[in-house]
């Protein structure tokens, strides 16, 4: 008879967030206050960009890796497609319309710095050599709410293997697109773009650091960083850059988007810590987007079993957001 200890980040399947609830954050937010929040209007040769089949729906739904659970319910698709933080397309969590603008191919990668082998790969050539398997795990935002979320994705490690870090590269910097008309975000003066975000070297050979290419069994869609986004669950979720266009290996810690702006708030490493508040509010408990309720927060979002070990000789940096 086998018999299998849980880990403690682990949680079953029926807790992930239904994606509806992933999808409708701002609306749940909004009714709560009592405000009404107006929709956006879609050209339609943004919704033929939506109508594109993606190339590399064929791999998808993945094989699930079960040593990635977790002990609470999915968050709805609907939802979770719904309440999107992506600052280039506004400040509102109903940027889900407004995000089908993004053409999504051609869409390349460049990936350079030091490394053996420096390369720009097209995205579907990179998704199909890769390892792509889905992942239940924990999503948990600075604003104090969280999701459950089956992600499919690879892990950043199975990159590094292709492109070969040179010892000299300490941290992993990447960047979304620039500036672009159809994304009505980034005309705002007051945020400096391209959005950018990094990893230390170890962090990003971490096997939980993945990069996502779907989520519940399809191709990932726009508003949630298609066609390529970080996912790191132990730490808040604005790390997670979207939309990447480029990954570069380098030795200086690069200085993060909301690092840039805000520095004050928002930190290089932005690790879960439920004892560290943010400057405006407690990072204790958190709010299940979907109907899930308030629960508490774990340290280091519930993985600290395999993140822990990363920090034992950095606890002189501010690891806490």
């Amino acid at each position: 008879m086998l018999i299998r200890s849980k880990r403690g980040w682990e949680l079953p399947e029926s807790a992930v967030t239904p994606e509806s609830a992933f999808l409708t954050r701002r609306n749940v937010i909004a009714a709560g206050m009592g405000l009404a929040t107006a929709g956006i209007s879609i050209p339609a040769s943004a919704q033929r960009l939506a109508d594109v089949p993606d190339p590399t729906a064929d791999l998808y739904p993945a094989r699930r890796n079960e040593r990635y659970t977790v002990e609470r319910p999915l968050t709805a698709e609907q939802v979770a497609a719904n309440y999107n933080n992506f600052y280039e397309f506004g400040g509102s969590k109903q940027i889900a319309r407004a995000a089908q603008s993004l053409p999504l191919r051609p869409w390349t990668v460049k990936i350079d710095g030091m490394v053996e082998k420096p390369q720009t790969v097209d995205i579907d050539k990179l998704i199909r050599a890769m390892p792509i398997e889905e992942r239940v795990y924990r999503f948990r935002c600075v604003e104090a709410w969280g999701m459950t979320v089956p992600w499919t994705g690879f892990p950043i490690k199975a990159l590094m293997d292709m492109v070969r870090p040179l010892g000299s590269a300490k941290f992993v910097r990447m960047e979304t697109f620039d500036t672009q008309p159809w994304a009505p975000g980034m005309r705002s003066p007051w945020y400096s773009w391209p959005y950018v975000e990094g990893l230390t070297i170890d962090e990003a050979a971490n096997d939980l650091a993945i990069l996502v290419t779907g989520i519940y069994g399809k191709p990932v869609p726009r508003q949630h960083g298609a066609p390529l986004r970080l996912i790191v669950p132990w730490k808040y979720g604005f790390k997670s850059v979207k939309s990447i266009v480029r990954i570069s290996f380098v030795a200086e810690r690069p200085v993060s988007f909301w690092e840039r702006l805000q520095g004050g708030e928002y930190g290089f490493w932005a690790n879960v810590n439920p004892a560290v508040a943010h400057p405006r509010w407690s990072q204790a408990t958190e709010e299940l987007i979907g109907g899930g309720g308030r629960v508490n927060t774990q340290i280091f979002n519930g993985y600290g079993e395999f993140v822990a070990p990363l920090y034992k000789d950095r606890q002189n940096e501010r690891l806490w957001a």
